[in-house]
């Protein structure tokens, strides 16, 4: 079994006060294979009249990657897409030159349980014309006490439908019962491990949702073993083969387009074009960077 470098995700407000648990990126790690950014929401209770409301803001060189576990988020961008995203299923959003979207719960919301992540583009298409997909349909199977379901990539003889542009994978599993799982890993993939609800040991050594499992390539396998009631996330994939650069909600492979980005948002450039319905617009922090 590869080494285990252990990392504790942050707490930060995504949108209107709502925290989250960002896993990716930190000090520690920047990136797991082209997976750039993971964040944690919830499970969070709602109250009456309130929910998840996140203005109108832009993204670049970049795949948003949305699985959604409980609750319900209308999602619009500026190519006109609407789509409400449900339980069991992804959203996978292309950036590339540019794009801007709105994600809001549903007005009748009282809970929401999710992870976002983002997907760096490779150098070659981080300029590509930005695109939309939504995925209702997943593959899911049985190992054991086990429910896995793939979210991105392919695992033995499955393959997810969200078109990646780099060697890399998702997977949720869960359980409601301890569980033993023996999971085979590519070992040309670097992986990570975060529990969503409940813990799990790998190996002997035990971790919960404060925890991000992280591991170097080599491994050929996990042993796992999941407390009653656990769900975790799964993530791997080739290292990237150049580091990027991220600022506030841009991705980009210079400083230079990242500035340029930040200054044509600001602008109003039809670069990122208008999300029908959106009432608020997000401003931009200033340069120089949040995060390198």
């Amino acid at each position: 079994m590869p080494l285990i470098e252990r990392i504790t995700p942050r707490s930060t407000t995504l949108g209107e006060g709502m925290q989250v648990s960002r896993a990716l990126p930190t000090r520690e790690r920047r990136m797991i294979g082209a997976w750039c950014f993971l964040d944690h929401l919830g499970p969070v209770e709602f109250a009456p009249g309130g929910g998840m409301h996140v203005g109108a803001h832009p993204h670049t060189a970049l795949q948003t990657f949305t699985w959604l576990i409980e609750g319900e988020v209308l999602h619009r961008d500026s190519l006109g897409s609407e789509q409400v995203i449900r339980p069991g299923q992804v959203n996978l959003m292309t950036a590339g030159h540019g794009i801007a979207h709105t994600e809001d719960s549903l007005p009748d919301a009282r809970r929401l349980h999710a992870a976002q992540l983002w997907i760096a583009l490779p150098a070659a298409m981080a300029d590509c014309p930005p695109a939309f997909e939504h995925h209702p349909t997943l593959p899911c199977w049985q190992e054991g006490a086990c429910t896995l379901t793939l979210l991105a990539g392919r695992h033995g003889q499955h393959h997810a439908p969200a078109r990646v542009h780099s060697p890399l994978m998702a997977m949720d599993i869960f359980s409601d019962v301890e569980a033993r799982l023996n999971l085979p890993l590519d070992p040309a993939f670097e992986y990570g491990i975060l529990p969503l609800t409940g813990s799990l040991r790998i190996g002997d050594a035990q971790f919960d949702g404060e925890t991000f499992a992280c591991f170097a390539p080599g491994g050929t396998a996990l042993s796992l073993t999941l407390a009653p009631g656990t769900r975790l996330l799964l993530i791997g994939g080739e290292p990237f083969e150049t580091p990027v650069h991220m600022a506030w909600n841009f991705v980009g492979h210079s400083r230079e387009a990242i500035a340029a980005a930040q200054h044509d948002w600001e602008a109003g450039s039809p670069r990122f074009g208008v999300v029908p319905g959106s009432t608020r617009r997000l401003a931009a922090p200033p340069l120089p960077w949040i995060r390198e």
